[in-house]
């Protein structure tokens, strides 16, 4: 019998199968959703910020616990929330260990950042797309990402450290990240969980999920017309 690999090097297998497909998945269409997208009068971002996306929530309209994180902020009207690999989002520089390593299976984190104008204005040299969805799917949207969030005994999202920047927090996250399941896989199946026609599937890098939240809110757009 053929004895199975070692765990070094099924590790090194998925990176380097990883390293390979990096460059085809960038190159491969974004999945189209045929279903017509939902309109309401609430509103919600989705950001693409280099290789990285986030979700952001308006919150005079955020109900359930997620709400318990803006009161360390008062006066912030957005919170916009970006999944990663948990050491290599919190470092403060990043090396070739740390990229190969945020490869593998491991801890994720969600950084919250608090916005007192909208992240259309506050990334403006980044692509922030807004969409019009329904209060029932920002509710489940908020929900979903509060089911993201590791929680301590008392109930609370458990706080890791303070983000990068002025506004910003790191908390821990309850999922595994991976090659194959990347911080834009995660909002990919945010949204698609929350009723957005998005189709998380193959999704790994940010243009996919770009792409796809363009086309919706260029749908949304030519409803209205």
């Amino acid at each position: 019998m053929k004895a199975s690999a070692s765990p070094a090097r099924r590790r090194r297998s998925v990176v380097l199968l990883w390293l390979i497909a990096a460059p085809l998945c960038g190159c491969v269409p974004a999945p189209q959703s045929h279903a017509p997208p939902i309109t309401g009068d609430a509103v919600i971002y989705v950001i693409g910020r280099g290789w990285h996306t986030d979700i952001g929530l308006p919150v005079e309209e955020v109900t359930g616990p997620l709400a318990d994180l803006e009161h360390d902020y008062p006066g912030i009207r957005f919170m916009v929330f970006g999944f990663g690999e948990r050491n290599y989002l919190m470092a403060r520089s990043v090396g070739p260990v740390e990229m190969f390593t945020a490869l593998l299976p491991s801890k994720s984190a969600i950084l919250m950042t608090a916005l007192r104008a909208p992240p259309t204005e506050a990334f403006a040299d980044e692509q922030a797309v807004t969409l019009r969805v329904t209060q029932q799917q920002l509710d489940r949207l908020a929900e979903l990402i509060w089911r993201s969030l590791e929680r301590t005994a008392g109930g609370a999202a458990h706080r890791l450290a303070d983000g990068p920047y002025p506004g910003s927090v790191f908390y821990a996250s309850n999922e595994t990240y991976d090659a194959f399941y990347t911080c834009n896989t995660w909002t990919a199946r945010v949204l698609r969980d929350g009723g957005l026609p998005i189709d998380p599937r193959g999704v790994l890098f940010a243009g996919q999920v770009m792409r796809q939240a363009t086309q919706i809110a260029a749908a949304q757009v030519r409803q209205d017309q």
